[in-house]
């Protein structure tokens, strides 16, 4: 593989080591990777069936990631040049669950595989965005379906956009209705009072930790 098709999964591990611009000292403190995210929650026939995500990346990443991708050398990152990268970041994300926790009237639900992966250049930054469809649409009746999006290492920094667009829905019964709930928590809390926030600590976090969890913007949704 490519340094400049490397997938989302394996920039959580390496990406900024292999490209030269990690940096010592306060530089190396988490996160790394800051990005911009929309939801759309997707219903059929009165239940939920998935959410297509819509995630715009830093500037530092954007630069790292579509390094060589311009083949007709027009100055210019079309869809069809990204296409192959944004196929590849999406398949290689159910490493992290897709960074996607969906619950449904309080029971969590499994993801099928990504569709419709795109990717787009907005200035100097990238988006990336793809449909996430549950393995089975779930019921919602009166109950809640509460989205978050997050990464459990908080390599990457998921954060909710402030638009009103930030999470939509579609095809939803009529009076649901959404309520964003944003982390209070400024600074990370270790399991263990004192324990040193260093590199180290952070490489040793896998997709089964909860330290991401504390920055998590949650999406509630309520329907009569």
């Amino acid at each position: 593989m490519s340094v400049t098709r490397m997938p989302i999964a394996c920039f959580l591990r390496c990406a900024f080591l292999v490209a030269g611009i990690a940096l010592a000292g306060p530089a190396l403190a988490h996160p790394h990777v800051w990005v911009v995210s929309k939801a759309e929650i997707a219903y059929e026939a009165g239940k939920v069936a998935g959410v297509r995500h819509s995630w715009m990346f830093d500037a530092a990443y954007t630069a790292f990631v579509t390094q060589g991708l311009d083949t007709d050398k027009d100055g210019k990152l079309s869809s069809e040049e990204l296409q192959g990268l944004a196929a590849e970041n999406t398949a290689n994300l159910a490493e992290f669950a897709y960074f996607t926790k969906l619950k449904v009237a309080g029971r969590e639900q499994a993801f099928a595989e990504p569709r419709e992966p795109r990717m787009v250049m907005e200035g100097d930054r990238l988006t990336l965005s793809f449909l996430l469809p549950l393995k089975t649409p779930a019921a919602q009746g009166r109950g809640v379906a509460a989205l978050e999006v997050y990464d459990p290492t908080y390599f990457v920094s998921f954060g909710l956009a402030e638009s009103a667009d930030a999470v939509l829905l579609k095809g939803a019964p009529t009076g649901c209705a959404v309520t964003i709930n944003r982390p209070k928590t400024t600074e990370p809390k270790t399991a263990e009072a004192g324990q040193p926030m260093t590199e180290a600590f952070f490489e040793a976090l896998t997709a089964a930790s909860t330290l991401g969890v504390q920055y998590a913007n949650r999406a509630l949704v309520a329907c009569p």
